[in-house]
């Protein structure tokens, strides 16, 4: 067996083991992680189908992989909303995740559903996601650094920028440079996807933990609420500083 076979099988289970997370912590309907457990899906069924896991006409093959080359983006974008400061951030990545699609649907149209339509639609795609891993990345280790807390979504940014940015390489030796030694490149995905998953599977278990917390800290809230709505004591004891300021801390 040869180092491909051997890392494309790691990589396969690797990519199932984000979906099996999602599921087993109750992540699948909480805020964006439906979208993150998509993209898996999507990439692991692939990867069944190269792989010779799962055997299909060659033309299913090639479409599913051209699916996910202009699915990837817009997918990843709206997950990344998770990491959003504001709603006003919000509505930013979501104008910009219709624009990606707008843009897909214009380049199918003129050049086909096709490698080259791929080759065009990914570089911007792959930018902008890149872009906004490396922004929410910078914010999420500060967080985590300076204010010990929110390790999780730190480590799952970091699981996501260290993806991208080797797939941007990816994407220009195979794409644009179009290297004659398809099997290396294939092999560095494989590693990638590999390493990039198991991170990322580390930020989703502490990120449950991250989540409970502030589920816990609203119904508390909640609980105060009821409980000193009209009363005399509203005054003297501040029903923020009680409930820890969870509004804040919902962002972090």
């Amino acid at each position: 067996m040869t180092w491909n076979a051997i890392m494309g099988f790691i990589s396969t289970l690797a990519l199932l083991m984000p979906i099996i997370f999602i599921f087993k912590l109750r992540l699948g309907n909480y805020r964006s992680f439906p979208a993150l457990a998509v993209y898996f899906f999507l990439v692991f069924i692939y990867n069944l189908f190269t792989e010779g896991y799962l055997h299909a006409n060659e033309d299913i093959i090639q479409y599913w992989g051209l699916s996910n080359n202009f699915l990837d983006a817009p997918i990843m974008l709206t997950f990344l909303s998770y990491f959003s400061t504001s709603l006003k951030q919000t509505k930013r990545l979501r104008i910009i995740t219709y624009i990606l699609i707008a843009f897909d649907i214009a380049i199918i149209i003129w050049k086909g559903f096709n490698i080259e339509a791929a080759t065009i639609i990914m570089a911007p795609g792959l930018g902008t996601v890149l872009f906004y891993c490396l922004l929410f990345f910078i914010r999420q280790t500060k967080i985590s650094i300076l204010h010990q807390k929110a390790l999780g979504k730190a480590l799952i940014i970091t699981s996501l920028l260290f993806a991208y940015g080797c797939y941007v390489l990816i994407y220009l030796i195979y794409y644009i440079f179009k290297t004659p030694d398809i099997a290396n490149t294939f092999l560095i995905y494989f590693i990638v996807t590999t390493l990039s998953s198991g991170l990322l599977c580390a930020g989703l278990a502490i990120e449950k933990r991250r989540i409970i917390k502030l589920e816990e800290l609203k119904q508390t809230r909640r609980e105060l609420t009821s409980l000193y709505s009209g009363s005399e004591t509203k005054a003297t004891i501040p029903l923020k500083t009680v409930a820890l300021d969870f509004d804040k801390e919902q962002w972090n």
